[in-house]
């Protein structure tokens, strides 16, 4: 009797899979894909595969079927775009703004900010948001950007003796967590000098935590993980209210500056109507707190989901991006001596002069690199949107409740518009055109997204990059010390070894460093 119960159970749950799945596999019986299983989809597929080996797995797949291609994850279909037309039509929409639910992981550090949000609510605050990046505010940033890599450089020099094997990742990830913290608090935290402070500490195992629930299916459903990692999630939530309260003390205190400095109430003007009359350095913060939508001033809830939201984001990406960076330099000598000569011609022989924002907009040849390492190792190598109707992507039809993926990592190691596209070549953005001549794609090289969901902080982001790369080449020869880098994905990219260099003290007067026509 057992049996047949048992029996008549697993065949009304398999009735109920395709009736539940049926519509959307009549939308979708033109795309490719692995067979699924009743009720398991193509769940199995991914039995042992690593976080090191997704990129490679899905690349595998790519190959496999085409630029377009779905899969089932029990009841989620799921579909990955690889072609830059698709993305274009993806990216440059107003209406797929909307994040998969994968994001949905980061709520209880992020709330609903920038990164996560959706609708008018997102809408709203990227319009607040857009003036901290103002040319004039970056601009006080750079000052930031050269205070914090001075630092950078003095810790690295201990290992400057041309032998010593260092993993340069944890330094950088220091690095852009003290400069996030100014530009985006207006306050130190001084991770460098000590990476044992409170905050400093739960943001890195929070950020790890994070990476790891984001590629353990099991521990993304969250009372699975307080189930089967009590002592992990207990520290995993421990640590989140220890930064939730450390911004609310600092919104609270910097709330009372500006309101005894400036004079401005909870109705003060917008932003936009103050945003570069100022003498003060600006941070994020000070402008949430002179915002208000609908004549409403933000709540500190409000303000410090977009506080979090930027220390997430503006410390990690940017230490990978770095990270990579650093390790293809290394690996190409010829590089780095195009580099330092640059460095050399914008900056002069004074290896401790404070860059300017001019100064890095003349590194040219070092865009090139900072281009080039981000597109064989895009910081977010795979975008994430969930349709909310059914939609139609050049004549493909899509299903309401898909989450798409688009895979930014494919793309731009496509050898149809990158030749030789294993090649570290920064020379291939001096112009950019395929090497016939042709037009290539805006969409098909997209470290930063783009369209209206694009990434805000991203000359932020690439000025700090530049600042750092010339105080570190100005003092250091970087050598190929170490093993090879190992990729992993997680919620960004990142090297399962860091990056393995060696340093040597920067020989201005050696001819060695000069480029040999």
């Amino acid at each position: 009797m057992l049996i047949e119960l048992l029996l008549v159970m697993f065949a009304l749950l398999v009735l109920g899979d395709y009736l539940l799945k049926k519509r959307r596999n009549d939308m979708i019986h033109y795309m490719p894909g692995p067979k699924p299983l009743p009720v398991l989809g193509n769940v199995l597929m991914y039995r042992g595969i690593s976080q090191a080996d997704i990129i490679d797995f899905i690349l595998q797949n790519r190959q496999k079927y085409g630029t377009c291609y779905r899969v089932w994850l029990l009841n989620q279909l799921a579909v990955l775009f690889s072609d830059p037309a698709d993305v274009e039509v993806l990216l440059s929409s107003s209406k797929y703004i909307k994040k998969n639910n994968f994001y949905d992981l980061l709520h209880p550090w992020l709330g609903t900010g920038l990164l996560v949000s959706n609708g008018r609510k997102w809408h709203a605050r990227r319009k607040i948001i857009t003036p901290t990046f103002h040319f004039k505010i970056l601009e006080q940033f750079v000052e930031i950007f050269d205070q914090q890599s001075t630092v950078l450089v003095k810790k690295m020099a201990q290992y400057a003796d041309g032998k010593t094997v260092l993993n340069i990742a944890p330094l950088l990830c220091l690095m852009t967590l003290d400069i996030i913290a100014e530009t985006a608090m207006g306050t130190k935290v001084n991770a460098q000098t000590n990476p044992e402070f409170p905050y400093v500490s739960a943001v890195i195992s929070v950020t790890y935590m994070f990476a790891r629930r984001f590629t353990n299916a099991w521990q993304r459903i969250d009372w699975l993980f307080r189930l089967l990692s009590r002592k992990e999630a207990k520290l995993f939530y421990a640590n989140i209210k220890l930064m939730h309260d450390f911004t609310d003390r600092i919104i609270v205190e910097r709330r009372a500056v500006l309101e005894q400095e400036l004079g401005i109430n909870e109705t003060a003007p917008n932003a936009t109507d103050t945003e570069v009359g100022l003498k003060r350095r600006m941070a994020l913060l000070d402008v949430l707190l002179q915002s208000s939508i609908d004549g409403k001033p933000l709540s500190n809830e409000d303000i410090r989901e977009e506080v979090d939201t930027f220390m997430f984001e503006g410390h990690d990406t940017t230490s990978s991006a770095l990270t990579f960076c650093l390790h293809l330099i290394s690996r190409h000598p010829l590089v780095q001596a195009k580099l330092f000569e640059e460095i050399r011609k914008v900056l002069g022989a004074d290896k401790d002069r404070p860059v300017t924002q001019r100064d890095l907009g003349e590194l040219k040849y070092m865009e090139c690199v900072i281009k080039e390492s981000l597109r064989l190792y895009p910081t977010v190598p795979l975008i994430g949107r969930n349709f909310e109707e059914d939609v139609v992507i050049r004549g493909k039809p899509i299903p309401a409740g898909t989450n798409v993926t688009i895979g930014i990592y494919i793309m731009q190691r496509d050898p149809k518009y990158f030749p030789e596209p294993d090649t570290f070549r920064p020379e291939r953005f001096l112009n950019e055109s395929l090497e016939d001549g042709e037009s290539r794609n805006t969409y098909v090289y997209v470290p930063f997204s783009a369209g209206p969901r694009n990434c805000i902080g991203q000359k932020f982001a690439m000025l700090e990059m530049k600042s750092t790369l010339s105080k570190i080449l100005r003092h250091f020869e970087l050598l190929p010390l170490g093993e090879e880098l190992r990729p992993t994905l997680t919620i960004v990219l990142r090297s399962e070894n860091g990056s393995q260099v060696g340093l040597k003290p920067r020989n201005y007067a050696s001819t060695s460093n000069q480029v040999v026509d």
